[in-house]
């Protein structure tokens, strides 16, 4: 462990945890935000699980800059496959599989879905390069699925379309409905979870319903129960907000965590039919083309793996 252990000085006092440590070690602040959701900032011998927490004069700031991981080269990979369901000048809508990871990160340098975007649509890298479409490694994109979850994402491909797309999420007026089989019968037939989600204290590479968490709601609507082989309910689920795992943590939280989630969930019996990731599909998506103003709105069939998945329950 490289550590980098400082008490906090009077200059410093009430400045955000991101920016302190950006100050201390002489890094960027994308580079600080990565420590601090990996687990690596400590205040106290306590770790740090939000970057807007503000700094105090006299507290032991500790770092492991072992977590501080070089920003690969973003790097065009025409073999990435995915499926493109819309693009214009201004946006392109992908229909995301299972199993391919968003945006380059710690561990995964290249083979992401940026990665085949830029092979596919060049205007990206430049957009990357000249930093107009957000951060440089993961341009154009506004939101994310898990690297197990299925589904539509729309990517900006001007600075315009960007800006439009990111005050839309912000304003809440982008619709993301999402199909997810999870354990147990849902009583209600609608039901809001409205519950803060931060960094797991005691493992801060899982998320949690926390109290000085941020703002998460997650509205769902009972599609459809089963009773065989086990009580099981399938769910539409709308996020009103996007933290970070958001569904699955409110839907285990509720006690009806999404069949196959490894992490939020538990494991099923043998005869329970269950996918090798989450049961979780973006299958709906709409938001105001950034452009022309118009509405616009896609839908994506629940994938192979999942309606077999599907087909193994009986009402």
């Amino acid at each position: 462990m490289d550590e980098l252990s400082v008490v906090v000085p009077a200059a410093l006092d009430g400045v955000r945890i991101d920016r302190a440590v950006a100050l201390v070690c002489d890094l960027p602040r994308s580079v600080v935000g990565a420590l601090v959701a990996g687990g690596y900032v400590r205040i106290g011998g306590e770790v740090v699980v939000e970057r807007s927490r503000t700094v105090r004069t006299g507290e032991r700031l500790g770092v492991d800059r072992s977590g501080v991981v070089e920003r690969p080269e973003l790097v065009a990979d025409p073999d990435v496959a995915f499926t493109v369901v819309a693009a214009d000048g201004s946006v392109i809508v992908v229909d995301k599989p299972a199993g391919l990871v968003v945006h380059p990160g710690a561990g995964r340098p290249g083979g992401t879905l940026v990665n085949g975007l830029v092979a596919r649509f060049p205007d990206i890298a430049v957009g990357a390069a000249a930093g107009t479409l957000g951060d440089p490694h993961r341009p154009g994109i506004v939101h994310r699925l898990d690297r197990g979850t299925s589904g539509l994402l729309v990517v900006a491909r001007t600075p315009e379309a960007y800006q439009s797309l990111v005050a839309q999420l912000v304003s809440r007026t982008v619709a993301r409905v999402y199909q997810t089989l999870v354990v147990g019968i849902v009583g209600p037939d609608e039901g809001l979870v409205d519950a803060p989600v931060g960094r797991s204290r005691s493992s801060p590479t899982r998320m949690a319903v926390v109290q000085r968490g941020k703002e998460a709601r997650t509205r769902y609507r009972v599609v459809q129960r089963f009773s065989a082989p086990l009580p099981a309910s399938l769910l539409e689920a709308t996020l009103e907000t996007g933290r970070t795992h958001q569904i699955r943590v409110h839907l285990a939280a509720i006690g009806h965590p999404v069949v196959g989630d490894p992490v939020y969930g538990r494991s099923s019996p043998g005869d329970a039919p269950a996918p090798d990731r989450p049961f979780l599909h973006a299958g709906s998506l709409s938001f105001d083309h950034p452009a022309s103003g118009v509405r616009r709105s896609y839908r994506s069939e629940l994938p192979i793996d999942l309606r077999a998945v599907l087909d193994g329950y009986r009402t």
